[in-house]
């Protein structure tokens, strides 16, 4: 690799089910690349308790923290010790073990801290996501693409291709074998064989399935963008322009307000390059999402949206952040945590 690339992850401590195999897939598109220390892993373990509760008698933040160590340990060799992995170039921050709501750490806080910090460090960023599984091919796209178009336009998006989606805006982004199959309706139900679904959870030899058989990359550009969070690629130059997640984002939707950010501050003239052909999977229902949260029993496994919204604060905050997100540039209030609990 010529470029230095960093990916940015924040994993929920009740994502501890899940995240090994979002960590699996990264270190398989790790072992692709020679020079592995030109790709700085970036992991914010949030331990914070502000907004859901370990459930004390199915676990503990310290077995939490515990297991998310030998994760690591068992894929890169981390040591906690000395904060330290041989071959791989990961950079582990702990959030927070005893902290309340002044020590809320969002995806929102986590990506603009990730896009400002890294952004003079190394010429790609990448947004990871713990439900996401990435292309083992990832890193050498991404090297490859920075060269091809950095005289022309050092300044860019790019996004690999994702799964069926509920309208036709997304069908850009949708993978050729994906964007022919119809999409269905299945409400909160969370099961389903539809492998082109969004509601499928997929494992990584079901991506690399369909990724092992490109010979050729098929890449359009695009300057109507459409992204989500999960796997978004900036290159720096575009944050070094001063386009950043806001500071009125402060808990989700933070995808969106970046996006209209983008469109305001370039007027159009900021190119997403789409690589249409190469699967980047987020299972966003996948059953290991939400473990071990106090008051979430009965909920069925992978129906994400139940399960937060026995949380009082969920739909409040959801509400005043998708607003934010689309406010940013006219005279509407921006909303904060404390609009949420002032009830």
């Amino acid at each position: 690799m010529e470029n230095k690339i960093a990916i940015g992850c924040l994993v929920q401590w009740y994502e501890i089910k899940l995240i090994e195999e979002y960590l699996q897939s990264l270190k398989n598109a790790l072992d692709q690349v020679e020079n592995k220390k030109n790709v700085v892993v970036d992991i914010l373990f949030n331990l914070n308790q502000g907004l859901e509760q370990v459930d004390t008698d199915k676990s503990s933040i310290s077995d939490i923290r515990k297991e998310f160590y030998e994760i690591l340990n068992k894929l890169f060799g981390y040591d906690d010790h000395y904060d330290d992995c041989m071959d791989y170039n990961i950079n582990l921050t702990v959030h927070d073990i005893n902290g309340g709501m002044e020590q809320v750490y969002t995806i929102a806080d986590y990506r603009r801290d990730f896009n400002d910090k890294y952004c003079t460090e190394v010429d790609i960023l990448m947004w990871g996501e713990s439900d996401a599984l990435i292309p083992r091919q990832t890193f050498e796209i991404l090297d490859n693409l920075h060269n091809g178009v950095k005289d022309s336009t050092p300044k860019y998006v790019a996004f690999f291709a994702t799964c069926k989606m509920w309208d036709k805006s997304w069908e850009i982004l949708e993978h050729p074998e994906f964007t022919v199959k119809p999409f269905k309706d299945i409400g909160n139900r969370v099961e389903t064989k539809d492998w082109w679904s969004l509601r499928y959870s997929m494992n990584i030899d079901e991506m690399n399935a369909f990724n092992d058989k490109v010979e050729e990359l098929d890449i359009r550009t695009t300057n109507r963008l459409k992204f989500n969070g999960c796997g978004l690629v900036i290159s720096s130059d575009v944050v070094k322009s001063g386009v950043n997640i806001p500071r009125g984002s402060f808990f989700v939707h933070e995808d969106t307000a970046f996006m209209n950010n983008c469109l305001i501050m370039f007027q159009g003239k900021l190119p997403q390059y789409i690589i249409k052909n190469i699967l980047l999977v987020h299972n966003r229902k996948h059953t290991k999402k939400r473990t071990y949260i106090k008051g979430e029993d009965g909920i069925s496994p992978g129906d994400v949206t139940s399960g937060r919204r026995t949380h009082d604060w969920y739909a409040k905050a959801n509400k005043l952040s998708e607003h934010n997100a689309h406010s940013m540039f006219n005279q509407s209030k921006i909303y904060t945590w404390e609009d949420v609990f002032n009830d």
